[in-house]
């Protein structure tokens, strides 16, 4: 019962966050420079002006700009964007669409926002599990051995390697894997997610396929997680294979290697059971650069190009489903902590 109560209190935070979160950035879209119907308006120029240019005759530069436009055709624009009503008003409108699972019109494509990103989900969602996989499949066990060996030699060469894994940003870790094994090697493709005659192919050799494409962009994604994953394992298993309740465990006749796997380990992992909740945020998410650079229409590219295009819309739409995603993130990290330790009882 009273673990019901605090899931209950959890979700109904949700509810003022979420307002605050949209609230803020909704407001900061109305006011920053550079909108919608400022791009607008600058095409609807640059356009007159190239006709202008070619109507000049033989191709000679127009002697004439147009400068101006009429007032009532910015209040035209800003009722197609939205913006002939106050922010208070508009904002509103705009909280019921959400509820309403409405996230409005591109600007920019003049498509449905949730259409957009529902296309992109697929490719992140793809990336974010095998990221995840990945990670903790590998630097969990690779922590506890790094623990285990201390400042052996395994220990301080897998350190440097990590250790510059971690130094390197993701789209430095790209470029570099680009170049060796894509233009120099030829061993994998240098961007994509498939190969030309992939829809010539069958079953088995359209999973291989993107397979292939995805090796290099994964290293990339996960290099930065490893290195940081791998380390914080390492510290918390040797904090807790000096702690007290592990001496106890060896002296009630349990041998070493018990007592860390039996007692150790599972406090190893309560830190980083913690933060599971939060990497569903990932799927979402998306690292822009290392979309870009690989040519991968993700959902990290969509996001950025929203912004640099000032697509407000879609900005927002993406704002509220990460948002969302990482307020659940945050209940679900505090579900996985009371599973994992049981000294924790949440509402208590």
């Amino acid at each position: 019962m009273i673990l019901n109560n605090y899931f209950v209190r959890r979700l109904l935070l949700i509810i003022p966050t979420f307002i605050g979160i949209t609230l803020v950035v909704f407001i900061v879209t109305r006011f920053v420079p550079g909108g919608p119907i400022e791009q607008a308006i600058t095409r609807y120029l640059m356009a007159a002006e190239g006709q202008q240019a070619r109507g000049g005759g033989g191709g000679s530069r127009a002697t004439s700009r147009v400068q101006t436009i009429s007032p009532q055709a910015v209040a035209q624009l800003a009722e197609l964007y939205g913006f002939n009503k106050p922010w208070y008003v508009s904002y509103v409108e705009w909280f019921g669409n959400v509820l309403r699972g409405d996230l409005g019109m591109s600007t920019k494509y003049t498509q449905p926002v949730l259409g957009m990103m529902v296309s992109k989900f697929p490719i992140s969602l793809r990336f974010g599990i095998i990221s995840l996989i990945i990670v903790y499949s590998v630097c969990i066990p690779l922590g506890i051995a790094k623990a285990l060996r201390h400042r052996s030699l395994f220990d301080n060469l897998s350190s440097v390697a990590i250790f510059v894994g971690y130094a390197l940003p993701g789209y430095i870790v790209a470029i570099v894997l680009l170049q060796i094994f894509a233009f120099n090697l030829h061993w994998l493709p240098s961007g994509g997610l498939f190969s030309r005659n992939y829809a010539q192919m069958n079953l088995f050799q359209k999973i291989g396929d993107n397979a292939y494409h995805m090796i290099l962009p994964i290293i990339a994604y996960t290099i930065s997680d490893f290195a940081s994953m791998t380390i914080g394992m390492k510290n918390y298993t040797m904090e807790n294979m000096a702690s007290d309740y592990v001496k106890t465990a060896v002296a009630k006749g349990n041998t070493y290697k018990n007592a860390i796997w039996r007692h150790a380990f599972r406090n190893s992992v309560v830190p980083i059971a913690a933060g599971l909740g939060g990497i569903i945020t990932i799927f979402f998410s998306g690292a822009f650069l290392i979309e870009k650079i690989f040519n991968i229409n993700g959902m990290g590219l969509l996001s950025f190009t929203a912004i640099q295009d000032r697509d407000y819309p879609l900005v927002l739409g993406n704002l509220v489903v990460v948002s969302v995603l990482g307020l659940l993130g945050n209940i679900l990290s505090d579900f996985i902590l009371s599973v994992v330790d049981p000294r924790i009882r949440l509402g208590e």
